[in-house]
């Protein structure tokens, strides 16, 4: 089941004749990364040793990413954003919810990775731009 937009969220709770009412119609909880990453899988259609090996990560580390146990670097999360084939917001709130800065486009490199994520690039021709352009590759 997809999300609601964090919009047509505030509009209802905005009309809501209190909070109690819109958190009864809501089951609102602090998600979770590795919640998130199994809500991509799903909504997706992919399996998770599919996006790890995608990702480029090592398989105990990728699979505590996914389980919780460990915790992912911006670039780690990046890694599985474009194995995922994610679009722009889902891989800041994948980000935000590893605890890492969203993607900003006023920062040259994540102006870099932004155009690539949403024009397709894989994550090897996101690090040939950036390569490219002096910056920090992903991998």
């Amino acid at each position: 089941m997809k999300e609601p937009l964090t919009d047509e969220l505030l509009e209802e709770l905005l009309s809501a004749p209190d909070p109690h009412t819109f958190m009864r119609g809501h089951r609102l909880h602090a998600r979770s990364l590795s919640d998130y990453l199994q809500q991509l899988l799903d909504e997706k259609g992919l399996r998770r040793i599919d996006v790890i090996h995608a990702a480029g990560l090592n398989e105990t580390f990728g699979y505590q990413i996914f389980t919780g146990a460990r915790k992912a670097g911006r670039d780690k999360v990046l890694q599985l954003a474009f194995a995922m084939r994610l679009t722009l917001r889902e891989t800041n709130r994948l980000l935000k919810l590893a605890g890492s800065n969203e993607l900003y486009c006023k920062n040259r490199r994540d102006a870099i990775i932004i155009f690539c994520l949403t024009n397709g690039c894989s994550l090897r021709e996101t690090d040939d731009e950036l390569y490219r352009f002096g910056e920090d590759t992903i991998c």
